[in-house]
């Protein structure tokens, strides 16, 4: 059994002493860094923060814990998932683990078992794993073809309410942007959008109406006050440049509104010209770029019998440079599209590391999955360590990178307003019932 290293005081006022803090993350306190690490004393009174001290500097009456250099995060922020999908494997497995089977499955899979209540109970299980784990915001895109968007955009709105005072919800209508020529359907799914608080998504596709499409979606957008969010070029061909057309129609169209453009696998695949234009592009039109390294390892490149020739991600590091806002998420969890993950911020930033080579030096890595997500998701009071902040923190034994990266910290110790929480993750048994064992 695994027990938490750490059982901070229930007291009205006490320390986190001799902390190491992520500088990234830490708002308004200047310490020496190495690897962009710091060390203080977090003072909580009344779950909020209401001082940051120089390690050891905590007033001897406090109440306090001495964390021994054990690591400190803010609660994390998870922008690009699909609750609605979760946990449907054991139900609608992806026979080849390929894009094009993903797509089958899950088509399968919806028309079949996706009332209100199956979408409820797969949503909740994934929300209580993610709290579990230290997640305060998440931000999910639901299946949205008719008469889905109505099911689920029911249920998100009824859970959203629910789960308020522990995690922070947003939600995006997911669809085919070929499906805007029935106006019909997608009068009522921006209806639908607009009274549930959403915002419009879709999947792009290079087609002859792409640049007619793109222009349909954002005048619909800023015609009704939506952000948007895309799932864009998950693909391995280079000729897929939709986020090329994407940042041009944000300017043919002056949008003002939040663009997020999910995935960009493509952009990997052109010569170094072309994606450069189009990096400078997306600078340009202000898109924010999220990457979703997990799932586009396990989909991309993927053929019988072939090993895969490339990590199947965006040019993250050229993007960020650009001064393009970037950060990592989950994406799908236990579904056909990734058979695996359990919406755990930790695992993500440990193989987002991995796989797009985030460390030497890792000194602002911290910032993928804590300020840069909730920045992006217009929640820029979450995601950080500063004073007069909740005191929603994640306590870790780690004291250093090394530590930290190398071990899943199935120890760690999860704050809400300065209490601890009950970190039991819940039993897939209790999936059986819908899904199968």
């Amino acid at each position: 059994m695994t027990y938490p290293f750490i059982s901070p005081p229930n007291a009205g006022r006490f320390a986190l002493c001799n902390a190491t803090l992520p500088a990234a993350a830490t708002v308004g306190f200047d310490a020496p860094a190495v690897e962009g690490l710091i060390k203080a004393d977090i003072v909580i009174t009344n779950g909020v923060i209401s001082a940051l001290l120089p390690a050891g500097g905590t007033p001897a009456e406090f109440a306090r814990s001495d964390l021994k250099e054990g690591m400190v995060w803010p609660c994390f922020a998870d922008m690009h998932t699909h609750l609605d999908k979760g946990h449907i494997w054991p139900r609608n497995a992806n026979a080849d683990g390929t894009f094009m089977g993903a797509l089958e499955a899950v088509r399968t899979d919806r028309e079949a078992n996706w009332s209100a209540a199956d979408v409820w109970k797969r949503m909740e299980f994934s929300l209580r794993s993610a709290y579990a784990h230290g997640t305060s915001l998440i931000r999910t895109h639901l299946d949205s073809l008719a008469p889905q968007h109505r099911i689920s955009f029911e249920v998100f709105a009824e859970m959203r309410e629910a789960w308020k005072d522990r995690i922070a919800l947003q939600a995006v209508a997911l669809f085919p942007m070929e499906n805007m020529a029935d106006a019909a359907f997608f009068a009522d799914l921006v209806a639908v959008v607009r009274e549930k608080g959403g915002l419009i998504g879709g999947v792009t596709r290079m087609t002859a109406d792409l640049d007619s499409q793109l222009d349909v979606l954002f005048r619909a957008a800023a015609d009704n006050g939506l952000d948007v969010d895309l799932h864009v070029d998950e693909t391995d061909d280079p000729a897929a440049e939709t986020l090329k057309a994407i940042a041009e129609a944000v300017l043919r169209n002056r949008f003002e509104g939040q663009v997020t453009a999910g995935h960009c696998c493509s952009l990997a695949r052109q010569d170094e010209e072309a994606a450069k234009r189009t990096v400078e592009l997306v600078a340009k039109a202000g898109i924010s770029i999220v990457s979703l390294p997990m799932c586009n390892m396990y989909l991309q490149d993927r053929y019988p019998g072939r090993t895969p020739r490339w990590r199947g991600i965006t040019l993250f590091k050229e993007l960020a440079a650009a001064g393009v806002a970037t950060a990592v998420a989950s994406d799908n969890t236990r579904d056909p599209f990734y058979a695996y993950g359990d919406l755990d911020p930790v695992e993500v930033f440990r193989e987002a590391v991995r796989i797009l080579h985030l460390d030497h030096p890792l000194d602002t890595a911290a910032r993928i999955v804590t300020t840069s997500p909730a920045d992006i998701l217009g929640r820029s009071d979450m995601g950080r360590i500063a004073v007069g902040a909740p005191a929603d923190l994640v306590l870790f034994s780690a004291r250093r990178w090394s530590e930290f990266l190398s071990r899943p910290q199935s120890d760690r110790v999860v704050l809400r307003r300065g209490k601890v929480i009950d970190r039991s993750l819940p039993d897939y048994r209790e999936l059986d019932s819908v899904v199968g064992a």
